[in-house]
Formats: structure tokens, sequence, C-alpha cells
């Protein structure tokens, strides 16, 4: 049954349908609201089986939730931003042990400068730490995953992020339908471990692995991950004929079947996007849509498959990895490396600039004229960039761009 609810709420009932036996949780925004959630589930009776873990740090969490899920416990948390990379020596070991557990990440920027507000800089920072990597386009698709997840992780042994949009889907109230107990019962059977630590036979993880075998060890990580390209889709068909709703997969097309022109992207900015493709084609201009729902495993095939035809596909991206530019958008050019397209990559929504219709149309109609650079960011303040810049030619000691930058804004010289 549709409730408007917080996503961050529907995300925490959405967990405790899973039956976890195990949360680790410290405060960060904006997923703090989440394990709020679960605490006073928990509290008031409605999730039982469950210890509650309140730790210190964000490394605590993650270890924790590495101690539980090695001794066969269904293991959940969540974090965001900074505190995603305090927990990073831990994040690494979890996958490297096959652990599976599920952790949201609730996406927002990473500093410095402080910046609370959505990105996704802080789950692509962690794109080669061995975890699969899921992302949600709503609030519904942020409930469905997550319970797709436990699932998918409990079948590989490997961990699994939930990547949802901080502030713009986790405190958006909105119509979300979460399913019932006997639902996620019947779609996610009770845990059994793949590999369980038993004092009845003591063993070591985590022990030192030498030249002589740690390649194939990272080999055989990879193959687990291959293999999620196929169990992906699996999951997410059972899961709609356990709830009637088609959620998840790989990727998820929006009016591409006879586009020339494809715009690629991650997380909510979709439906933007969806709605920016709807008032184009309404003009009669060939444009569509392609969501990447798992950017780890990368799935290179089913983009290969759905935009292989485009002529023009514009990679926008909520991240930006400083020196070279691009994440995303140089892993769906390998998809479609013997392609005849133009590619374009722009970075869009840093620190939680909003994304607007009118910007979105302006990139498309300059990728569809071809004055799109290949590099480009969108709504970029080039009065603001060119007079930092002559600052820092003109003096030595010019003072950090971000403090100059704010100064100038609150002069009344650089309204946003």
């Amino acid at each position: 049954m549709l409730r408007q609810i917080e996503g961050s709420k529907a995300v925490g009932e959405a967990v405790s349908l899973t039956r976890p036996q195990v949360i680790c949780a410290y405060p960060i925004s904006p997923q703090t609201h989440i394990v709020e959630h679960l605490s006073r589930l928990v509290k008031a009776g409605s999730l039982t089986g469950c210890e509650y873990l309140n730790v210190d740090s964000e490394y605590s969490a993650m270890s924790g939730a590495i101690g539980a899920s090695a001794t066969g416990a269904r293991t959940y948390t969540a974090t965001a931003s900074q505190g995603l990379l305090y927990m990073v020596e831990a994040v690494y070991n979890a996958s490297g042990l096959g652990l599976p557990i599920v952790m949201t990440v609730a996406n927002r920027a990473l500093g410095a400068p402080i910046n609370i507000w959505n990105d996704q800089s802080d789950a692509m920072s962690q794109r080669d730490s061995g975890w699969l990597q899921l992302y949600a386009e709503d609030n519904q698709e942020a409930v469905d995953l997550h319970i797709q997840a436990f699932r998918i992780a409990e079948e590989l042994s490997l961990p699994v992020m939930v990547c949802m949009d901080g502030f713009i889907l986790t405190h958006a109230v909105e119509a979300v339908d979460v399913p019932t107990q006997e639902q996620v019962d019947a779609f996610l059977p009770p845990y059994e471990p793949r590999q369980v630590l038993d004092p009845a036979a003591p063993v070591s993880i985590g022990a030192m692995v030498g030249p002589e075998a740690f390649t194939e060890v990272r080999y055989l990580a990879h193959v687990q991950q291959m293999r999620a390209l196929e169990l992906i889709p699996q999951v997410a068909a059972e899961y709609e004929q356990a709830t009637g709703r088609a959620s998840g997969g790989l990727v998820s097309p929006y009016r591409i079947e006879d586009a020339d022109t494809v715009v690629v992207a991650l997380g909510s900015v979709v439906g933007t996007l969806k709605d920016t493709v709807d008032d184009l084609r309404d003009e009669g201009r060939r444009v569509g849509v392609l969501a990447i729902k798992s950017f780890r495993p990368f799935p290179l095939k089913a983009i290969r498959e759905a935009i292989g035809h485009a002529k023009t596909v514009v990679v926008l991206e909520r991240a930006f990895a400083v020196g070279i530019g691009g994440i995303v958008a140089p892993e769906v050019r390998t998809a479609l490396r013997d392609k005849d397209f133009e590619g374009y990559c722009v970075i869009a929504g840093l620190g939680g600039r909003p994304v607007l219709k009118t910007s979105l149309r302006d990139m498309i109609d300059k990728a569809e004229a071809r004055t799109l650079k290949p590099l480009s960011f969108l709504d970029l303040r080039k009065d603001l960039i060119d007079h930092e810049l002559k600052r820092m030619e003109e003096r030595r000691r010019s003072g950090p761009a971000a403090a100059n930058i704010r100064r100038e804004l609150g002069s009344g010289r650089g309204h946003l």
C-alpha cells in the first residue's frame, strides 16, 4: 500500500523487514534518520532478534559489522561522505574477506571545503574497493534495492552498497510502497552464510597472503563480481514476481529505442532527465535516457546493447575525478569502444547545486549541435573562475580558493 513517508524512514522499514541480526550505527548526515528509525524499531520491540550497536565512529561501525558478519549474522550499517572515508580501511577488509554486509551510502559531497549537500563523490571514491554498488533513482527504488541487496550479498558472499542521493532522497517525503513482511520473507530466505567462524573449528581470517597467491585471491574477487552481472537481473526479476514491481537490475532504459541522442546518468537526476526528454520528445526530437543501476560491477554488455545505436552519448556525472575529469564516462566509452558516436562528459550538481531542466535542455542542444566540449561543467560560473585565476596570477599568496570565492559571492558581485 502506498504511503507518504520520508525516504530514510522507508529505507529503515525495508531494512527491518529483512530481519537483520546486527546493526552497527554511527550518525552522520544525511543517513542519520535511517539508523535512528531502526533504533526506534528495536527499542519498541518491532524488530526482534537484532542487536543494535551504538559505536564511537564510522570505523568502529564497519569493524563491528565485519565481526558480526564473520560469525554468521545478517549485518547492516549506513554512512555518508567523510564517514565513508573514515571507515575505508575496514571497507576494503569487508570485501577482501568476502562478507555479505549491506550498507546504505546516503551520497554527500567530500571536503574540503566542507559541504554537507549531495553529490556522489563519496561512493565513487570507493569504486575499486570490491563492494557492489547499486544506485537508486527514487525512494521506491531505494526501498526495493535494499531488500534485493541482502539477497545478492548473501548469494555471492560479497558486500553491497546501496547508494541513494543525500537529502534529495533521504529527506524527501513521497509515496512509497513498502513490501509486507510476508512478501519479504518469501523473497529473502533465512541467512545461511557461505563462510562462518566456528569455535569448534577455529581459523584465522584476514591473514597475510604473499606474492605467491595474492593475484589469485584478487582475481577470484573479480570473478565473484562478474557473477553479479547475471545475478542482479535474476534477483530483480524474482523481486518483481514477489511484489509486482519492476525495480533494480543493471540498467534502466527510457525512450531510447529510436534515440539518436542518449544521456547516461545515475541516481535521482534521472527523474529530471526523464522530464526533460519528455519535453524534447513532444517536439519530435529523438532523445532518451539510460539509468545505470549497477555501477559495480559495471554492466558493459548491457550498456552496449541498450545504446550501441546512438549517434550522440552524453554521460552526466555527479562526481569529478580531479586531474582527469569524468569517472563514469570512460567506462561508458569502453562499453561502446568500436561504435561510431560522439561522446561527452558533463559534470553536474557538485555539492548540491540544483540540476535544472533548462540547463539539461541546453546541454542536449549543444551536444546535438556538436558544440559541447568533451568535458563540460553544467552551470559553471565562469566569472568566478576567471576572477580567482587572475588573483592567483597576480599574487603568490592568493589564499585558499574556497574562501576567496565565498568572499566574492558575499560581496554582491557574484550572486548565484
